[in-house]
């Protein structure tokens, strides 16, 4: 029977993945490059654009972003525009999606208590009307604005320091040496990451994999709650939906599920069922576009269409319509973009007896290597005359086809969905042999693609270890129940966390005896 294979008589037990390091190889030759040649090549070339840029050339908003993440300043004189001094305890973290610049700073102004919140960075304190973020909620609990230099504007709205005479260095050495691609400051680390760093390997692999189990059965017990109202097939189709909302538009997209049953009441034409379905899906989420691009043909012919169908069945759906202002478009890769994942619902709903084919999957024999290709070979949508050439309902046609889903997402579906799902279901229906093939296709599901979440997750807790370091998808999943569990409940300065100690207690017992038996 091969790995991962089950069936109602034989069933495979978890397995405990083990982490073998790669030894490196050698080819027996000596190198003949004269040492740091590559370093002398990399920096004329480095140095170039900082040479041609004037002295006092104002800096962009992303050189100092950098600045203020390693904190090249001079941090015992800052003070903001209005007098007070100000003390960086922590910089927050960079945040490359939509929102402050920041997140999860420590400031302490005067003799005041520290302030935790968002800093924002802009190249002057007019930027923060100009940009309209004192209208946006999103920047709500910013404490600081940080600017390059002050301006004529009217009274700073909040706390203000301006980084141009606070630089420990002058502008272009600063150019040149952030251009060398520093490595990430130090303080970004979390009192955690030494003594996680210390652990031995199999230790630190079962703490992140009882961190896993534990989010499996935290995810799970939402379906069994959700399931209790609404049945266990409903409650799928509302976690497919709120995964494919990804981070920004997660309520929103549920919502949408939620009116399933409503949209599906109303019978389908069987020629054109699919892209009725997408029509009702756009319309009900009130994601329709008013107006045609006037400039891209393709586009325009197919939202056109849309809303041929869409006016004949608005007025039953118009209760239900969801307002345009739920939804969230900033930062938002192309490929997330609502309108899109709808696309694909439409088509996983057209298709029917979705739940029927996840059982097919669930119960065949499938080898581990196979299984993330096995799952999408089900969820991906076949060929689409207007979604596989476009990214929106207004974009431009793109020059090579794309597919609806890729393996990135497929792997989210699976551990976030599909398989916490099939997980309740043999725990309710007390089937110890299903719960066991659930919980090994989780634990040897192979690792989704990084991303800013995981990024600074690995920096806080494991020093920055490299990606491939977290072999399966789990060992990702139990890093991020440990930011939820304890990160989340501290802050930067990981003031009052009892992580760290923990892990060094775990550390000292470990040096006795095999305490994996203990975990």
């Amino acid at each position: 029977m091969t790995p991962g294979q089950h069936s109602c008589r034989a069933l495979p037990r978890c397995v405990r993945l083990t982490l073998q390091k790669p030894q490196p190889k050698s080819n027996g030759k000596v190198s003949s490059l004269m040492p740091n040649l590559y370093g002398q090549w990399r920096a004329p070339a480095q140095a170039a654009p900082a040479l041609r840029e004037a002295e006092e050339a104002a800096p962009s908003e992303r050189l100092l972003q950098r600045i203020w993440q390693h904190q090249r300043l001079q941090r015992d004189q800052l003070k903001t525009l209005d007098g007070r001094k100000v003390r960086v305890l922590h910089p927050g973290f960079w945040n490359h999606e939509a929102g402050p610049d920041f997140r999860g700073a420590v400031v302490q102004f005067a003799c005041e208590p520290p302030r935790s919140g968002d800093v924002e960075i802009d190249l002057r304190p007019a930027g923060w009307r100009g940009h309209g973020h004192d209208r946006n909620p999103a920047y709500q609990i910013v404490v600081l604005h940080v600017v390059w230099e002050a301006d004529s504007s009217a009274a700073c709205a909040l706390p203000t320091l301006a980084l141009k005479s606070h630089l420990d260095s002058p502008l272009n050495e600063l150019r040149l040496w952030l251009s060398h691609d520093a490595d990430a400051p130090g303080l970004l680390a979390g009192q955690c990451s030494a003594p996680l760093r210390d652990l031995p390997e199999n230790i630190l692999r079962e703490v992140l994999q009882q961190a896993a189990h534990l989010r499996l059965q935290r995810k799970a017990s939402e379906f069994a709650a959700r399931a209790r109202q609404v049945g266990w097939e409903q409650s799928l189709w509302e976690g497919l939906f709120a995964a494919l909302g990804y981070k920004q538009n997660v309520w929103p997209m549920r919502r949408v599920a939620e009116l399933l049953p409503l949209l599906l009441a109303r019978e389908l034409k069987k020629r054109g069922a699919m892209f009725a379905l997408q029509a009702r899906l756009f319309g009900v989420s009130g994601l329709l576009p008013n107006e045609l691009t006037r400039a891209r043909a393709s586009a325009d012919n197919y939202l056109r269409r849309v809303w041929d169908h869409w006016w004949r069945e608005r007025e039953q759906f118009a209760d239900f319509i969801l307002p345009r202002a739920l939804w969230r478009f900033n930062g938002l890769r192309p490929a997330n973009h609502p309108q899109r994942r709808l696309a694909l619902a439409a088509h996983w709903l057209d298709a029917g007896n979705l739940p029927d084919k996840l059982e097919r999957w669930f119960s065949a024999p499938i080898p581990d290597q196979k299984l993330e290709g096995s799952l999408l070979k089900i969820l991906q949508a076949g060929r689409d005359d207007f979604w596989s050439w476009h990214w929106t309902l207004r974009s431009a046609r793109m020059t090579k086809s794309q597919p609806l889903l890729g393996a990135q997402r497929v792997t989210d579906l699976a551990v976030n969905v599909v398989l916490p799902w099939f997980w309740m279901r043999a725990v309710v229906g007390k089937s110890d042999a299903l719960q066991r093939a659930a919980e090994h296709r989780y634990f040897a599901w192979p690792r989704s693609e990084d991303n800013a979440v995981l990024r600074l997750a690995r920096q806080r807790l494991l020093g920055g270890t490299k990606a491939g370091a977290l072999r399966t998808a789990a060992m990702q999943q139990g890093l991020l129940q440990i930011v939820r569990d304890f990160c989340a409940h501290s802050n930067a300065l990981c003031e009052n966390c009892r992580f760290p100690e923990l892990v060094r207690g775990l550390n000292a017992s470990s040096g006795g005896h095999d305490v994996a038996d203990e975990l």
